[in-house]
């Protein structure tokens, strides 16, 4: 697995800082503009953004007298310019860097979620979409054949959805303005409430949280006050996933702050999950991701010595009981032998570094 040259790790982690900085931006988009206009006699600053079928949109901001307001207008434009150069070290991440791009339809869902304060209301980027930035984060070069995605899969803890007294502007409006084919998928269990939501294409946004009760949930969406208005799926093991994330970021336009499962944890989650697929049609091709994908994060993780890490995920999982070591268990038999065996050897690795028995599911 192929290294990525530190002079790109490097401006990875210093666009992260651009484009935190920038975040900001969300109501004067960098790719607009600020433009002045007569109207009865008296000069306003408004501002022009062209939606994706080309045609123009101008937003009202206020009087070109106003110091406050041409003052933002000023700012804005140092912003543009850090944006442009955003966008270039995007380029030179994804084109010479080996760092991976979304799919523009994940790039501009993800961008519209972000912007409506996803992130900030401690939502998770969950499934492929969040595998994609792990070459940034652990600076490998992943292949590309186990990062094509059709949709996008957002994770949030139910307690932080109730007990943050915020929440997401509706949904529906912020996918709409992406693509206004998109609509509610009815929920499986007849329920009004929509976990999910698909385009005329068929790409989907489903929305997940996790559930540690009863498994009279799991076949009925849990409303989340915090997602615009979206329900979400509970899923037994998914509070392994998204417990502690990382930030870090999706290489898109000019590059997007997001938060993702830590990759150790995403590693060991994809060998349960990849054990509850069903062996035949879609399930089946699922779960080969699945595998595939876990057995790329052992061996980056293998590569980057990042042993100590792999292993306090794999313990704290085993630990949680039976039914977590048998996810374990049935995921890892999917392994060849070659990656059975750098699962085994990072385990010994980084039980040693941790002071702990790693108990092997072979």
């Amino acid at each position: 697995m192929k290294s990525i040259d530190l002079v790109y790790q490097t401006m990875l982690a210093e666009l992260g800082q651009r484009a935190t900085d920038a975040a900001w931006t969300a109501d004067f988009p960098a790719e607009g503009r600020f433009v002045k206009a007569a109207v009865k006699g008296r000069r306003y600053w408004y501002f022009d953004l062209s939606d994706e079928t080309g045609s123009k949109k101008r937003r009202y901001v206020g009087p070109v007298d106003d110091p406050e307001i041409s003052q933002r207008v000023e700012t804005f434009k140092r912003e543009k310019d850090d944006y442009r150069a955003r966008r270039r070290m995007v380029s030179s991440l994804t084109r010479d860097g080996g760092m991976i791009a979304p799919d523009p339809m994940s790039g501009d869902i993800v961008e519209a979620l972000a912007a409506g304060g996803l992130f900030r209301l401690r939502g998770v980027l969950i499934g492929t979409v969040a595998f994609q930035t792990y070459a940034g984060i652990l600076g490998v070069r992943l292949p590309a054949a186990a990062l094509l995605t059709g949709d996008a899969d957002i994770a949030q803890d139910y307690a932080i959805s109730r007990e943050v007294e915020d929440s997401l502007p509706p949904i529906l409006d912020l996918l709409r303005a992406v693509d206004e084919t998109f609509r509610p998928v009815p929920h499986r269990s007849g329920a009004a409430a929509s976990s999910a939501f698909q385009n005329a294409t068929g790409y989907r946004v489903e929305f997940l949280t996790s559930n540690r009760g009863s498994d009279d949930h799991v076949d009925q969406p849990a409303r989340m006050p915090a997602l615009g208005g979206a329900s979400a799926d509970p899923l037994r093991f998914l509070d392994f996933l998204i417990r502690d994330p990382t930030r870090t970021m999706l290489l898109h336009k000019g590059g997007i702050p997001v938060t993702v499962p830590d990759p150790s944890r995403y590693a060991v989650h994809k060998l349960i999950v990849a054990s509850r697929r069903r062996n035949d049609g879609q399930s089946a091709v699922k779960r080969d991701k699945d595998i595939r994908q876990s057995s790329l994060l052992f061996e980056a993780l293998d590569q980057t010595r990042r042993h100590a890490d792999l292993a306090l995920a794999y313990t704290e999982a085993w630990e949680r009981g039976p039914a977590w070591q048998d996810g374990i268990r049935f995921g890892a038999a999917m392994l060849t032998e070659a990656e059975k065996q750098r699962l085994r050897d990072a385990l010994r690795l980084g039980a040693q570094q941790t002071g702990e028995t790693a108990t092997m599911p072979f």
